[in-house]
């Protein structure tokens, strides 16, 4: 699998909208990249990468989650509101095309404000990473003129797997293994409507980031930076820890141990779990879906295909059952994380406010100097020509 440039695209009619008015520049030597694909696929890690390349700028430093730009625009909901990012490609609601009522001119002069306020206006590439754009290209491409869709796919084990750490919107993995089918569906539907599309997958852009970031860069129209000599870290807000810790020039790394843990917790469910009946239905029932993008849910994983299939008379009648069994514990136990959260928002409203602000700035200045240790030593570690790590990947 590697990296691939295309797209094909009928006339799209679009009403003009006064660009100058909302973020000072001149439209017609703009350029709009976003980057989107599965929750869990490295659309973090890449979209921050793409943003260090030469004129180009992404969101920074803007106090929300991942940086995302759907969380600084009030024209549209986020993924949260359709069932989080699990859930979300079910809702028609999250598809947005170019027929979309949201595309009112003042809406999309809205939205373009709402991004350039934190874009670098200087630059003329602009970068803006949120998951799900992958489901609303039509509608980002008619918004922003000149727009650049960079889309990434993962194997959908590690991206299901990862994806039930969000524990408030948890899903069983039947179907996050049919939302990610969906949502690729849907996004392979969309792509003949695009003007630029660069697709590529995880696993080929782990092995080799370099030749990647060189085509994209060649997609967009400019040039990786050149590795700084000495470097500084800034924060970006993740859920489940107070912050990530990147660097703010250096190109960052991958990790190489990308995928093998989720595998191997796969490899154990198919062969060992108690539920590995269900397990090996729900393998039978998806691989030739998801052969035709590369994936396989039964090679490679500590089991033959023989041991797979020997039961699945018997299961065709079970695995049903299996599968809204599995549904159902989802959902109870997505209520009680619900439910429990919305006991401690209660509680916490309850605290003087004076109080909350004191815990509030001790966590911040707790997080400043535990992000601050070893700043120095991590960039002489990295070296000046050598790519950062990050603890975490997107």
């Amino acid at each position: 699998m590697f990296g691939r440039l295309g797209g094909h695209c009928p006339e799209i009619k679009e009403e003009p909208v006064n660009e100058t008015n909302s973020s000072g520049g001149d439209e017609t030597r703009r350029k709009y990249v976003f980057v989107g694909g599965s929750p869990r696929s490295g659309t973090s890690l890449l979209g921050r990468n793409i943003a260090r390349m030469e004129n180009c700028s992404g969101l920074e430093n803007t106090g929300v989650f991942e940086d995302e730009g759907q969380f600084l625009q009030d024209v549209y909901p986020t993924a949260s509101a359709y069932g989080g990012s699990s859930r979300c490609g079910f809702d028609p609601r999250m598809h947005r095309t170019e027929s979309s009522e949201l595309l009112a001119p003042a809406k999309v002069a809205r939205l373009r404000a709402a991004w350039h306020s934190y874009w670098d206006n200087s630059k003329s590439i602009f970068v803006e990473k949120t998951p799900e754009n992958f489901l609303m290209t039509r509608f980002l491409q008619t918004a922003f003129s000149n727009s650049y869709f960079v889309v990434l796919r993962r194997h959908p084990v590690p991206v299901s797997m990862a994806g039930q750490r969000w524990t408030s919107n948890i899903t069983s993995l039947n179907r996050m293994f049919q939302h990610w089918l969906h949502c690729y569906r849907l996004f392979e539907e969309d792509k003949e409507h695009l003007k630029h599309v660069y697709e590529l997958s995880y696993e080929d852009y782990v092995e080799n980031p370099d030749k990647y970031h060189e085509e994209i860069a060649a997609f967009i129209g400019t040039r990786l930076p050149e590795p700084p000599k000495e470097d500084r870290f800034r924060l970006v807000l993740q859920w489940r820890r107070p912050s990530l810790r990147v660097p703010d020039r250096a190109m960052e790394g991958p990790g190489t141990t990308h995928n093998k843990r989720y595998f191997d917790r796969w490899s154990y469910l198919l062969t060992k779990s108690p539920l590995k009946a269900y397990y090996r239905f729900i393998a039978r029932k998806y691989e030739p879906e998801f052969a035709r993008y590369g994936y396989s849910l039964i090679e490679g994983f500590a089991v033959n295909r023989e041991i797979v299939e020997a039961d699945s008379n018997l299961s065709a009648l079970i695995g049903p059952v299996y599968c809204a069994g599995a549904d159902l514990a989802a959902l109870v136990r997505r209520s009680a994380v619900r439910t429990r959260g919305a006991v401690r928002r209660g509680l916490r409203a309850l605290v003087p406010e004076f109080v909350r602000n004191r815990v509030r700035q001790a966590r911040q200045d707790s997080e400043t100097v535990r992000t601050t240790r070893g700043v120095h030593a991590s960039i002489v570690a990295a070296g000046p020509n050598q790519p950062v790590v990050p603890r975490t990947n997107r």
